[in-house]
């Protein structure tokens, strides 16, 4: 077990009304924050030295997704809800920890039971078993594991580059949609969603879909995964057809947006394909059927995750533990741009050229990511030596 040779440094419980924006004081890492490399908190309190994270420290998040990544940022507190995991280096190399733990760490989150959040505690990581081969054999494990993401990161940042030439293409059309220079006329969500009931939905409450009444086969329960990653072939939860007529006002329809409306990647959303299985949202969920006469669903795409947009109206909302969706009365406030659908369509051709040109970078993700894999499984069975 690995609470043999590494030691978890849980997060301090600091008081948020000390929290700022402003850059006063040290900056403190909250659960939405790992995974990246900087924070927008600070805290302007005296703080135990126990809990400052230096660069390269390992973070892993307790709440929602249990996920492990290597901060890189400067000098920080650490939060609740967020671990350090400290590796004993003469016993395990700390790239190989790294490489090794967040497949162990992702079968946990899998198995755990949840109605709201799911919760991951120091107990649980401490009872994590990984292979553990000689120093010098993790050692070349984890160099070899290096090169191959460095190929994957590669591919990363120009799907990113591609991502930020849409965003900068999107300001240049229609300008800031917060402060809207070009003076665009400005609707609600209300008013841009089709005129049926439930064209504007949130996911039922997690005690609907409690586990034992999942199926082998049905109508598909629609997770965050599917927002988060765009990808519709994943599915692993099932309901009957006498739940699913229950549930009906879930349903999820092609051509839909669903939205993530908790954790760190609050606000990610996807466009449902014209072929996805029939199924509702779950709770972690929002849907949304736009009117495509007054809004079209890639300029949707864009304008709702436009950093401007999200700032202003999601970052008074994400709270001092796990960021959550706005309350739907708030939501429903929200102003969003309505250009000409003309101009929309203009918009949504020039992104298509940008996107063929994305695709190929995403092809050659796809390979990297499989050998990536393909080599961390070998590492796993013991295969490189």
């Amino acid at each position: 077990m690995i609470g043999d040779f590494v030691n978890i440094i849980s997060g301090y419980a600091f008081k948020s009304n000390l929290f700022n924006t402003e850059g006063n004081g040290m900056p403190i890492v909250r659960i939405r924050d790992v995974g990246r490399d900087k924070t927008e908190t600070f805290y302007d309190g005296e703080y135990p030295d126990a809990y400052v994270l230096g660069y390269g420290d390992f973070l892993v998040g307790m709440d929602g997704d249990f996920r492990l990544s290597e901060w890189k940022g400067p000098k920080a507190l650490l939060n609740q809800r967020v671990c350090k995991i400290v590796p004993n280096e003469e016993i395990i190399n700390s790239r190989y920890l790294l490489y090794m733990l967040p497949k162990e760490l992702k079968r946990i989150e899998d198995a755990t039971s949840y109605v709201t959040v799911k919760h991951l505690s120091v107990k649980k990581i401490k009872e994590i078993e990984i292979p553990l081969p000689p120093l010098a054999t993790q050692q070349k494990i984890a160099a070899i594991l290096d090169e191959a993401d460095k190929v994957r990161q590669l591919n990363k940042q120009l799907i990113e580059k591609y991502d930020a030439l849409t965003q900068s293409l999107f300001l240049d059309m229609f300008g800031d949609p917060v402060t809207n220079p070009k003076g665009w006329g400005t609707k609600n969500i209300e008013e841009l969603v089709i005129k049926e009931k439930g064209s504007i939905k949130r996911g039922p409450f997690g005690g609907a879909l409690k586990k034992e009444i999942f199926v082998d086969e049905g109508y598909l329960v629609y997770e965050q995964f599917h927002a988060l990653n765009n990808d519709f072939t994943m599915a692993r939860y099932f309901i009957d057809e006498l739940k699913y007529k229950e549930l009906e006002g879930f349903a999820v329809k092609p051509r839909d947006i669903i939205v993530s409306c908790s954790g760190v990647y609050l606000g990610k959303l996807a466009i449902v394909p014209d072929d996805a299985r029939a199924g509702i949202i779950n709770q972690a969920l929002l849907k949304i059927t736009l009117d495509q006469k007054k809004m079209r669903n890639n300029f949707f795409l864009f304008h709702f995750t436009q950093k401007n947009f999200r700032e202003t109206y999601f970052n008074a909302n994400r709270g001092a533990g796990i960021p959550n969706f706005p309350p739907m009365s708030d939501f429903k406030r929200f102003p969003f741009i309505a250009p000409p659908i003309e101009t929309q369509d203009q918009f949504a051709e020039r992104v298509q050229a940008i996107e063929q040109q994305k695709a190929q970078a995403q092809a050659s993700l796809q390979k990297s990511e499989a050998l990536f894999q393909s080599l961390l499984q070998r590492a796993f069975k013991g295969e490189i030596a």
